[in-house]
């Protein structure tokens, strides 16, 4: 490759632009799978589709906001890791001039900006309390840098910029509790245990699984990994990729995939060999996690987070230890149905939107059709 590279740069040229065209094709045709998904024939996002395409195409990473947030978690941590719950507030009232009050609320948050007051829902656990704290605090002392991103986003509509400066301050949130260098270091001491993880910073295990997917600074690269949030009913509310492994763009994810089975086992992790089918294969960890609502009157949220990784990264993922990676056993999924060209799975509901198929009212298989 090297001297091809080399010795014919036209061809390389042409053949990264091959490649290129086959990614944008593939792009299309999610896009088109969407638009029929959802009815909407004119395939024109909605603001949170155009900010959460936004941070995909950003790589996750927003190095400006990402390094004002890591200078003043290490200003607000002192001797520590992570900032501690007491110092969070103590900036809010000092510094920010912020009257704080924990209530139980029917918001997570409650800011008035006329009176500077804040209440903060204390039926929350307390790693979900703390991020809202620090949420508070990197949407008012880091606005300026929050301005400059939106501004440069070029969104829209309104709708979509508001959206985005929210998760920008989730963003600043995350990388004021775990500083990026921190965070990073001992991310890979620990192999990415996200329990070890969990207990050094004070997180919730979905914060830290996020805060992995964001490690992508130029010249201080983590693993890169691939995050996503399940809902009970298979919706895809939180994702990024930084491989190779995408995403359904609606709806729900390939049924093989090991993220489905975690939603209804909580508080277990569960672990999985998987190839797409490009050939690419990823060890995947997927835990099911429970939020509680501080109410009988009011269910728990209740969902999954998946993070996997290429398994040329698996000696740095403690997930993959015991699992057989020569790809024998490995679990093939693909994005979703309507994307996936697979021939022959038996959890398939749909045909793919690009293949036509073949209906013979005298043979049945687990489908009534073969794709061509």
């Amino acid at each position: 490759m090297a001297r091809i590279a080399e010795q014919q740069p036209a061809l390389a040229d042409q053949f990264v632009a091959l490649h290129q065209a086959y990614l944008h094709a593939g792009q299309r045709l999610q896009i088109v799978d969407e638009a029929l998904s959802s009815d909407n024939a004119g395939g024109s996002r909605l603001p949170w589709e155009e900010v959460r395409d936004w941070f995909h195409n950003s790589g996750n990473y927003v190095d400006i906001l990402d390094r004002a947030a890591e200078a003043l978690g290490d200003k607000l941590r002192g001797a520590q890791l992570t900032p501690a719950i007491e110092g969070l507030e103590l900036y809010l009232r000092n510094a920010l001039s912020i009257s704080l009050l924990y209530s139980h609320n029917a918001g997570l948050r409650d800011y008035d900006p006329q009176m500077g007051h804040l209440v903060i829902d204390q039926s929350q656990p307390a790693e979900s309390r703390r991020f809202q704290l620090a949420h508070q605090l990197a949407a008012m002392a880091l606005r300026d840098e929050i301005s400059q991103v939106v501004e440069g986003a070029k969104l829209r509509t309104p709708a979509s910029r508001q959206l985005l400066s929210i998760g920008l301050a989730n963003y600043a949130a995350g990388a004021i509790l775990m500083p990026y260098r921190r965070f990073r270091e001992e991310a890979r001491a620990v192999r990415h245990d996200i329990d070890r993880l969990c207990q050094a910073f004070n997180v919730s295990f979905e914060q830290a699984c996020h805060r992995l997917s964001t490690l992508q600074r130029p010249n201080a690269r983590g693993v890169p990994f691939f995050f996503c949030r399940v809902d009970m009913a298979g919706n895809i509310t939180k994702r990024h990729s930084a491989t190779r492994f995408q995403f359904a763009r609606f709806g729900g994810a390939c049924p093989l995939w090991i993220v489905h089975e975690a939603v209804a086992i909580p508080d277990r992790i569960l672990v999985q060999l998987a190839e797409t089918p490009d050939g690419v294969r990823y060890v995947s960890m997927a835990k099911g996690l429970v939020k509680p609502s501080g109410s009988y009157d009011r269910a728990p949220r209740r969902y999954a987070v998946a993070l996997g990784c290429e398994i040329d990264h698996a000696r740095e993922f403690i997930y993959a230890d015991g699992l057989d990676l020569t790809g024998r056993n490995a679990t093939k999924i693909g994005i979703s149905c309507r994307l996936c060209p697979r021939p022959d799975c038996d959890q398939r509901a749909f045909p793919p939107s690009d293949r036509e198929i073949i209906v013979d009212p005298d043979r049945r298989s687990v489908v009534p059709y073969r794709i061509l």
